[in-house]
């Protein structure tokens, strides 16, 4: 009889990386940049630096404000070629050459473990640049400058990169954390009103189910969102990154090895619906819907008042989102949520919310109560245009 033999093996890693606010950070009296790379162990750092397509345009001089910085901080900072011009948007994650232009420059300028990738632009583009850098000799420092308030608040501050692949969302990824992340409110000035609206809505999502008192002041403030009142969506934008930050430290499963994703309240459809579209949502417009339909959700299962129900769909309505598409119903509801637990592994797992502030997770989804929101939601577009107009 064989005799097994094992030696089991365990270990922890401790990760630790800054989350920085600041304004204008390529001025060169800013020190956010360089002070970050000094906690590198190195006195000049050599850098590539990827950045985002719709970035590069809506930001006159931005090479050249770079180009200043880095000579300006020349005993820290080593630029290794021009910044790489990444194409913007979720066309980056659907182009695999996007991907290998940054890993051939990476092997092309002989880059190693300690050089640094430093990716601006939105999450997209954060995502793509990540993943490159992450597969690249197995991991090359990533700094993150996100530039969107989606990518400040969510994307940009967590430890996942990935690309889609096979028609699916984030199919092909790797969790990596960054060495750091500067988010410059600068950067949303620049923002058509539709995107820098739309990452509001990581921040409502991550109130329903952590902050009842975060969500009290999203609704107080919400005709100040609707107006994209800079000061406010600053501070909205600061305690979502933070949120998530706490989740990811404190969950105790930052690398998702199990089957719930607790922050992916409302997700479920609204990646499906980000398929159907092909981009036509964004994604945080997704996530509005998403929200909507699994609030409703919560409600006919008792587990959230009407009264909750109403406070939630009015702050998403009054802020600009349309919580109704026409893509929800050639949703295949089943398909979508066997998608969704597939990409986590496990039973099928989706968060709910039990009442504002608190999640709850649920292992069943009652098909026709789905259809039911659906339904409900088409209803109350239908309603909001005959009362207020427009389509």
């Amino acid at each position: 009889m064989n005799k097994l033999e094992c030696i089991e093996q365990r270990f922890s890693v401790t990760y630790s990386y800054p989350v920085v606010f600041t304004h204008d950070v390529f001025r060169v009296e800013n020190p956010a940049l360089s002070s970050v790379l000094k906690n590198s162990g190195q006195n000049c750092n050599r850098i590539l630096i990827v950045i985002d397509s719709g970035v590069f345009k809506s930001t006159p001089g931005l090479t050249e404000k770079i180009t200043a910085y880095v000579k300006h901080h020349h005993q820290a900072l080593d630029l290794v070629s021009s910044p790489y011009i990444m194409i913007g948007g979720e066309e980056c994650k659907k182009e695999p050459d996007e991907v290998e232009a940054v890993t051939a420059l990476i092997d092309q300028h002989h880059l190693c473990r300690h050089s640094f990738v430093l990716a601006v632009g939105g999450g997209a583009v954060l995502d793509a640049a990540g993943f490159a850098a992450g597969i690249a000799h197995r991991g090359i420092r990533l700094i993150r400058l996100p530039t969107t308030t989606l990518s400040q608040n969510d994307a940009g501050v967590g430890v996942k990169n990935g690309i889609n692949g096979f028609g699916r969302k984030n199919f092909l990824g790797i969790f990596a954390p960054p060495f750091a992340v500067i988010n410059d409110f600068e950067f949303l000035k620049t923002l058509p009103a539709r995107h820098l609206r739309a990452g509001i809505a990581e921040g409502i999502k991550v109130s329903l189910i952590k902050d009842r008192d975060f969500f009290d002041f999203l609704y107080k403030a919400r005709r100040q969102l609707a107006a994209l009142k800079t000061d406010v969506i600053e501070k909205v934008v600061k305690r979502c990154a933070e949120l998530h930050l706490n989740h990811i430290a404190k969950s105790g499963d930052p690398f998702e090895f199990g089957s719930s994703r607790p922050l992916d309240f409302g997700h479920w459809s609204a990646h499906k619906l980000e398929e159907l579209t092909q981009g036509g949502l964004t994604h945080g417009e997704a996530v509005a819907v998403g929200m909507a339909l699994d609030s409703f959700y919560s409600c006919q299962v008792g587990l959230l008042q009407q009264r909750e129900l109403n406070k939630i769909l009015t702050t998403l309505e009054d802020i600009g989102f349309d919580l109704y598409h026409p893509y929800l119903r050639k949703m295949d509801i089943e398909k979508a949520l066997r998608e969704f637990q597939e990409h986590l592994g496990g039973s099928l797992t989706i968060p709910l919310i039990k009442g504002i502030g608190e999640r709850i997770d649920v292992h069943e989804i009652r098909k026709e109560l789905m259809e039911q929101g659906i339904d409900f939601l088409g209803e109350r577009k239908k309603e909001r245009r005959k009362k207020y107009g427009g389509t």
